[in-house]
């Protein structure tokens, strides 16, 4: 307790002022307490008698090597696992900056965590030298409660034996190396119940395809890195409902064997894919996104997407991808587009990137769409015109259509040194579109604006 002065009526008084977070509840302390680095939790321990011990029952614990010196760090992560007492120890974080030495210190870490039930266990490894720490495998061997884990950057993962991880729900895989194609078989095959999946691989990937073989595996998503060589993926899951794939490039393959209930799907930032068949497994998804640039999909002939009823599509591969999946889609409700934030010059655009006009209007203009967003629409573009007419004139049940323009660049600003001339023309373009015939009386058209950006 501190005591401080104050007036009262002219009259000095002494104030105790009261230590109210003391007297809080253990289990509410405990929660203030858990999100902190496990350093800073322990400092509280010379409080009062009150903190002293409380550090050892906080459910979670983070460590980071930046906090410590170099030497120091294993032996106190050591010492602080030793003092938990905690009956369940749901989170141990830890984030190592440097080549960890003390090898026996850091086995000693995971047999204490399992020993403690750990429920959660993060790892990340950065080493400025690019070398990659061996995990110890015997954490792998046996564990019965860990529910998720998490490792990242510099670490080696090689099972010259067996996984054994029957509670693992959630694994995340950050720019781990993998020593063997056997390595990967053996850890997914060790996880049965493993229900979530994040991948992102780096330059250092393994050279094969990766076989992700996870019977109740349910969200899988896959982060690439555009600097390298993907060799692809085979993926067998049948449990599977929401797939993602992101910033792949020269992608050998990607098949997906079996995933009869997928749900929603998205494909972004995805470019040279050798095989390009993955559309055909996606045929079942209720909710897709496409992104395929910069090559022109070779879109498979008599596919459909008989419960797509929500599809967002990235135009910078042209307008044949969008014309084809009207066609296949006849259940569509929503249809979201959206533009690049910079287009390629004419001259490298893809092929078949004009709007060709169509003889026969799809069914789900006729029956289904109701909502349609344009983002970063380039009004002064003639064939994106002709692609929101289109729509507009066409699409029966439509109730509602945004479209919003793209800001206008400082340096447009300055060739035409007068921003209200720019905006007219805008203006003026985007009535002649809100003018247009629409199919739906009672679609509501709505122009969201923005002024100019200094990008």
């Amino acid at each position: 307790m501190t005591e401080h002065k104050c007036k009262i009526d002219g009259e000095c008084l002494d104030v105790v002022k009261e230590d109210r977070i003391s007297e809080l509840p253990d289990d509410l302390l405990l929660l203030i307490l858990s999100p902190l680095q496990t350093e800073t939790v322990i400092a509280t321990s010379v409080l009062s008698k009150r903190w002293r011990s409380l550090w050892k029952m906080v459910p979670k614990l983070k460590f980071d090597s930046k906090y410590h010196k170099s030497e120091r760090f294993s032996e106190n992560v050591l010492r602080s696992l030793l003092s938990h007492k905690a009956p369940v120890l749901e989170s141990l974080h830890l984030v190592v900056r440097d080549t960890i030495s003390e090898d026996a210190h850091v086995e000693r870490w995971f047999e204490i965590s399992d020993a403690q039930h750990a429920r959660k266990l993060v790892v990340d490894l950065h080493n400025d030298q690019y070398l990659y720490s061996g995990f110890p495998c015997v954490f792998f061997s046996s564990n019965d409660t860990l529910h998720t884990l998490k490792l990242k950057n510099n670490i080696l993962l090689d099972f010259p034996s067996g996984v054994c991880l029957k509670s693992l729900r959630k694994l995340h895989l950050e720019y781990v190396v993998y020593n063997n194609e056997e390595s990967v078989r053996k850890l997914f095959l060790g996880c049965p119940n493993l229900e979530d999946l994040l991948l992102k691989r780096g330059s250092n990937a393994l050279e094969e395809t990766f076989t992700i073989t996870v019977p109740r595996l349910q969200r899988l998503t896959i982060e690439g890195d555009h600097n390298s060589q993907d060799p692809g993926y085979m993926i067998n899951a049948p449990s599977l409902k929401y797939l993602s794939i992101s910033k792949t490039s020269h992608l050998e393959c990607c098949l997906i064997e079996n995933a009869p209930g997928l749900v929603e799907a998205k494909i972004i930032d995805v470019s040279y894919i050798k095989n390009e068949n993955i559309l055909v497994s996606l045929t079942a998804v209720k909710r897709l996104s496409l992104d395929l640039s910069p090559f022109e999909i070779k879109y498979p002939t008599g596919i459909i997407f008989h419960q797509l009823v929500y599809l967002e599509l990235f135009t910078q591969n042209g307008w044949n991808l969008l014309s084809l999946m009207l066609d296949s889609c006849p259940q569509l409700q929503i249809l979201k587009l959206i533009n690049p934030y910079r287009f390629a010059k004419r001259k490298n655009r893809p092929v078949r990137w004009e709007w060709s006009k169509r003889t026969c209007v799809p069914e789900c203009l006729l029956y289904h769409l109701e909502t349609f967003v344009w983002t970063r629409y380039q009004w002064q573009r003639e064939d994106e015109k002709e692609v929101a007419t289109y729509i507009l004139k066409n699409a029966r049940r439509l109730k509602k259509a945004t479209i919003s323009t793209r800001p206008i660049q400082t340096k447009e600003l300055k060739t035409l040194k007068n921003i209200k001339m720019l905006e007219k023309r805008r203006g003026k373009m985007l009535d002649q579109l809100a003018n247009e015939v629409r199919a739906s009386n009672s679609c509501h058209l709505v122009f969201e604006c923005d002024t100019f950006s200094c990008k």
